[in-house]
């Protein structure tokens, strides 16, 4: 079989990986290259965190996912620097918070790695961070970071030595119903195919508008670096774990090579265009993000923004990803809505993908016939 997969960030590098590995011929091709700027895969850095409150499924995807990343690394000879930082993921969270407390439970059930830290059991661990005295503050001490931009590029490197053709292309929409025998760039050249994956994140609304419109929706979302004072070390991931704190609707990760703390505004932005719209971080967003270092990291209060970025959710209504077969065209298949938190699963992503075309059983959650177009986010 012969497959062509459109999109090189992380869903589709790792649906082309598991294809490959299938025996399949694979040619994986993008608009823009792999990782690149506009990319939702494109930023430095990603969590890698196995808490989902009560989706068991999502849980076991990130811990395999996170067994594969390491499983690549190794075989690649361990880059340096390094691509993965085990510093821990911290939540944040009220004492009544139903969503932590389920992610404890289920943590627990599934027997992986799980703290319930008091607040002078932060202070004392993490001094520079603030916990308020009863809440709830879980700490998965294996997780971390993932060095998302490079590894993902690192990964595709690595796909085109072995033999999957990489190229950049921008592939129009396929047209038509049936069976599809061949795809085409702007710029004219043919790809041909058995079957096609489209893992254009962000983009998949524009390549199947009458399919996709409403339930996929990209929405601008901004991340901005902070930079901590010369000689201070304090907010390195060997002293600062990644952190989650969904009830403030602010993520983050320690200060990794150098670059500054990273603080995230989880909470879904504006409609963004991933091609035209400008990426220019608004003052309103930076105010957010000091607002909480603010209250949580003190001695960053007045730390300066040495780098700021704009990138895209691309978000199903209850964040559930969406992974199916286009319901009009039988050898094509959609791999998207990583609505802001896929990058950590994108390996079994990739496995699931491959084995579904194989014949395997689909997972309903993920089917298209689920999707509606109002919001009603549930999955974070």
């Amino acid at each position: 079989m012969d497959v062509v997969v459109v999109g090189a960030g992380a869903f589709g590098a790792w649906t082309a990986f598991h294809l490959y590995a299938a025996g399949a011929g694979v040619t994986l091709v993008d608009a823009y290259g792999a990782a690149h700027a506009r990319s939702s895969s494109g930023d430095e850095s990603r969590i890698i965190r196995c808490g989902y409150g009560g989706d068991a499924i999502y849980s076991r995807w990130s811990r395999r996912s996170l067994a594969s990343w390491g499983a690549l690394f190794e075989r690649l000879g361990h880059p340096r620097p390094p691509l993965f930082h085990r510093c821990g993921v911290l939540w944040l969270a009220g004492a009544q918070d139903g969503y932590a407390a389920a992610t404890l439970t289920t943590l627990q059930t599934l027997g992986y790695p799980v703290t319930r830290l008091d607040a002078s059991r932060v202070r004392q661990q993490y001094p520079h961070l603030s916990a308020d005295d009863g809440e709830l503050v879980l700490l998965e001490p294996e997780c971390g970071v993932l060095m998302a931009r490079r590894a993902i590029q690192l990964l595709v490197s690595d796909l085109s030595r072995h033999g999957v053709v990489v190229m950049r292309g921008d592939v129009m929409p396929p047209r038509g119903a049936g069976r599809l025998s061949h795809v085409a760039t702007r710029d004219g050249r043919v790809l041909r195919g058995d079957a096609f994956v489209f893992a254009c994140g962000p983009w998949l609304p524009r390549v199947f508008p009458d399919l996709l419109h409403g339930r996929i929706r990209p929405t601008r979302q901004v991340v901005v670096y902070f930079g901590p004072a010369p000689g201070d070390d304090r907010f390195g991931p060997e002293r600062t774990p990644a952190w989650v704190d969904f009830a403030a609707g602010i993520y983050g990760v320690p200060d990794l090579e150098d670059r500054g703390v990273k603080v995230g505004i989880d909470r879904h932005g504006p409609p963004f265009d991933p091609d035209r719209d400008d990426r220019v971080v608004d003052a309103a967003s930076i105010e957010s993000a000091r607002a909480w270092l603010q209250r949580r990291m003190p001695a960053l209060a007045d730390a300066p923004v040495v780098e700021s970025r704009v990138c895209q959710y691309e978000n199903t209504a209850t964040g559930d990803f969406l992974i199916d077969r286009h319901p009009h065209l039988d050898n094509v298949w959609i791999a998207g809505g990583g609505s802001g938190h896929g990058f950590k699963h994108a390996p079994a992503v990739g496995e699931y993908v491959a084995a579904l075309m194989q014949g395997g059983a689909a997972e309903p959650r993920f089917g298209l016939a689920g999707k509606g177009t109002q919001p009603r986010r549930s999955v974070y």
